[in-house]
């Protein structure tokens, strides 16, 4: 299933992509994309409706994040071998955890909005994973029991923030809009290995990334089981695994976003987004 959210921000409604292409309105069958729902016995729930007969939502409505309710957006550093290289570090011995913002998250066709005193607004597309129960202590070959599904996001990032100033990379991750989500949460069921999946992101038409998850240094089952020994994940947590080469930080010179630009991202399977890049 393509599970996603539509409607105004702040005031999203559950829904669905029926296999027809229209999106299908879940109001009043289920509070949201979230919490319950995203256990098996949920969305099993879910599987077994009849989408036809839902009511269609209009191709022009707005969709808003696939999941609600996320306590927490754990993010995941130097996580593509050569992304690593294009960027001079080294890969690390263990996970490199920092955290976003839940503040951050919107729409994955929302803007981009650079901050202001912003100069170095940066690009990064990756797969994103939405825990669908408590997971505590999970092994690694349990790990994928606990994931709902997989998503798109943009670790929209600023680097001066991030690296230049004192202190920790959460305030060059976590501005209004910096973590675009969806557009839909793709079930796990129809995502056959999260470890073998094209993505690619473009600024203005022109291919900036073009990676594969095969090429991530820690994998999806590690990370959830590797997570789960330092705290509870919670159904609705978002994980995001890490980008590909291509970055604008690691370009000849470094180039990054400015008003006006247009920034496309996609994921094989996952669909894709597009985000104007305005100013704050």
């Amino acid at each position: 299933m393509k599970l996603l959210r539509h409607g105004p921000t702040g005031a999203e409604h559950p829904g669905l992509l029926h296999s027809d292409g229209t999106i299908r309105d879940l109001t009043g069958l289920v509070p949201d994309i979230g919490g319950a729902v995203l256990s098996d016995t949920g969305l099993a729930m879910l599987r077994g409706l009849d989408a036809s007969t839902l009511p269609v939502v209009p191709a022009t409505t707005r969709l808003g994040p696939c999941v609600a309710g996320t306590g927490k957006f754990i993010c995941i550093g130097l996580n593509y071998s050569d992304h690593a290289a294009e960027t001079g570090a080294k890969v690390p011995v263990e996970p490199i955890i920092f955290m976003k913002a839940t503040s951050a998250i919107c729409g994955p066709n929302d803007p981009i909005i650079i901050p202001r005193t912003s100069e170095k607004t940066d690009w990064e597309v990756e797969l994103a994973v939405i825990i669908g129960k408590p997971a505590k202590y999970v092994a690694e070959a349990d790990a994928l029991d606990y994931v709902a599904g997989y998503a798109i996001t943009n670790d929209v990032s600023e680097r001066a923030f991030q690296a230049e100033r004192a202190g920790q990379w959460t305030k060059g991750k976590s501005c209004d809009n910096f973590g675009q989500i969806g557009p839909y949460l793709v079930t796990r069921d129809e995502v056959a290995d999260p470890q073998d999946l094209a993505m690619w992101l473009t600024v203005n038409g022109v291919t900036r990334q073009n990676g594969s998850t095969k090429t991530m240094v820690y994998g999806v089952k590690h990370l959830v089981s590797y997570l789960s020994q330092f705290m509870t994940l919670h159904p609705g947590d978002v994980i995001s695994t890490g980008t590909p080469p291509g970055v604008g930080l690691g370009m000849k010179p470094p180039q990054f976003l400015k008003a006006g630009d247009v920034v496309e991202l996609g994921i094989a399977g996952l669909g894709q987004q597009r985000q104007d890049v305005i100013a704050d």
